[in-house]
């Protein structure tokens, strides 16, 4: 009997990656990448074109399937996974009416706190509708304006032409399943973010009327709902001549990019914690619990696993404040046309490696573009703190690798003190895993074992296959954890430990000390 794989598509922020993943270990036989692009607005918008999302699937497809040299038949299923809490509005054939609104867009704020607010707050919230909104669904739209509710909401108010044009509002993933399968439907986790589902029943997730009600929504712009292991239908021929594939396939419903992370990371029993670091970041784990925490914007949501919630928070730049310093700062396109070498962040690697822990006293704050949790704060921003002229590029480096590892120790100690127990090690995937310098800063600055997870950029793939494996009865979830191979340990350096132990408290002060002042400068160019 010939092996068998799924195709699993991994839509990420920068552009997708489609990998052949085995059904029996989760191996990963080839893999392609394609990029696309992505708008950023001065009002806080963030965009991108569906037709760009396919036309860059379609091409790494039919690459991918080409060079592994299988046979049709060896191709049993396809599942996707993206970014998660974006929208993308269509009209009754399916098509797009507008570009994509993705999880970095915030111009939904207004739309979405007038909604929350009340007479008597907690915390910016109306104790009525929080009260209401934890025992439904563990969690409230968030403030920053960055949840799907949120861009339906500035959708309706900002261009009610489309709104009342709109036949479905539509996840990533849920848009990508349509266009495979001509079936409009969302798994019960990626409809968490528009906050109108009943999570009480995590088997039997449902619309709510009130909280539709509450939100002006229409139900019937929303589409059905279905487990994440069900099969929301057969591959279309159409899109199948372009993906390379025979159609007939079945088309998992799948998970979003978090929850696919976590099931690609290995940790999939309850309270293991992995770390990923891609554009953003996260720290997470599965709980048997449904549990919300205010104040650091914390909350349990459905996750991938049947009958288990994963705690959900992320941090909304890490490597992409890479890319800011080398294509803003150090290669950047302008009239000194500074010539980029391809291996740039190869090289940032070399020269922050030159420097000694803590970045000689400089601290770099990664909050490009704002901040999502541990606290949640659209108007903080990013910098360098105590620059020196004795420094040079290689501090300012080594200084953004330690300030997203900062952010994240003041995020893994708000999921510890969530959870109520420590974790003893992460496992760490993403882009930034590739990198062992910051592997073990993330150790140092954490004070915990950092495993990195076998060819770390792949997980979200690992995991759409490992799930579509399991949906298919190929595998069962206990069994994944056994499938996932540690490429690499990275143990706590006590001498670091000690620096960055001084170096992280004033980190905290940083936020603490200038948050009035990031309020003053952005509130009038982010809220109008």
């Amino acid at each position: 009997m010939k092996d068998e794989y799924i195709l699993a598509i991994d839509l990420g922020t920068s552009g997708p990656k489609v990998a052949l993943v085995s059904t029996a270990d989760g191996e990963i036989i080839a893999d392609e990448i394609e990029y696309t692009r992505l708008d950023l607005f001065p009002d806080g918008g963030a965009e991108q074109n569906p037709a760009d999302w396919w036309r860059a699937i379609t091409d790494a497809s039919r690459r991918v399937v080409e060079r592994s040299a299988l046979t049709p038949e060896q191709i049993i299923g396809i599942n996707c996974t993206t970014h998660w809490s974006g929208t993308v509005a269509v009209d009754v054939n399916g098509n797009p009416l507008m570009n994509s609104i993705i999880w970095m867009d915030s111009r939904g704020a207004p739309y979405v706190n007038k909604v929350t607010d009340g007479l008597i707050t907690v915390e910016g919230y109306s104790i009525f509708k929080l009260l209401k909104w934890l025992r439904l669904t563990a969690g409230i739209p968030s403030r920053s304006g960055k949840d799907s509710i949120a861009h339906v909401l500035y959708i309706k108010n900002h261009h009610p032409e489309i709104y009342e044009r709109t036949h479905k509002f539509l996840e990533p993933k849920d848009y990508l399943n349509f266009i495979l399968t001509g079936v409009y439907a969302a798994s019960y986790d990626s409809i968490a973010l528009h906050w109108i589902t009943d999570n009480r029943n995590i088997q039997n997730i449902r619309y709510h009327d009130g909280l539709l009600k509450a939100c002006g929504l229409n139900r019937n712009q929303f589409p059905e709902l279905r487990r994440q292991l069900d099969i929301i239908g057969p591959l279309l021929e159409k899109p199948a001549r372009e993906l390379g594939v025979r159609s007939g396939l079945p088309v998992i419903i799948g998970t979003p990019d978090l929850q696919s992370a976590a099931i690609g990371s290995g940790a999939v029993r309850d309270y293991e914690g992995h770390l990923y670091i891609g554009t953003s970041s996260w720290i997470t784990c599965h709980v048997p619990f449904k549990k919300t925490s205010i104040t650091s914007n914390m909350a349990t949501l459905p996750s991938a696993i049947p009958e288990r919630y994963f705690v959900a928070n992320e941090q909304e730049t890490s490597g992409e404040c890479m890319k800011f310093l080398r294509d803003k700062i150090f290669y950047a396109d302008d009239e000194l046309q500074t010539e980029k070498p391809a291996d740039a962040l190869k090289r940032f690697n070399q020269i922050a490696a030159r420097i000694p822990a803590g970045s000689e006293g400089l601290i770099f704050l990664p909050w490009l573009y704002g901040e999502r949790t541990p606290v949640e704060d659209h108007h903080v921003r990013g910098g360098f703190y105590n620059l020196a002229l004795n420094m040079h590029r290689g501090h300012m480096i080594r200084a953004a690798f330690e300030g997203v590892a900062y952010n994240s120790r003041w995020l893994f100690q708000a999921v510890e003190a969530f959870i109520k127990r420590p974790m003893s090690h992460l496992n760490i995937i993403g882009g930034g895993a590739l990198s062992d310098l910051w592997c073990q800063i993330m150790a140092d600055v954490l004070q915990r074992k950092i495993r990195r997870i076998k060819d770390p950029i792949q997980a979200n793939a690992r995991g759409a296959g490992l799930l579509g494996a399991v949906a298919l009865g190929k595998m069962s979830v206990p069994h994944i954890a056994d499938r996932i191979q540690v490429e690499r340990e990275f143990e706590p350096i006590d001498a670091n430990v000690t620096v960055y132990n001084e170096m992280y408290r004033e980190y905290e002060n940083i936020y603490k000390k200038n948050r009035a002042i990031f309020a003053r400068l952005n509130r009038k160019r982010f809220d109008g």
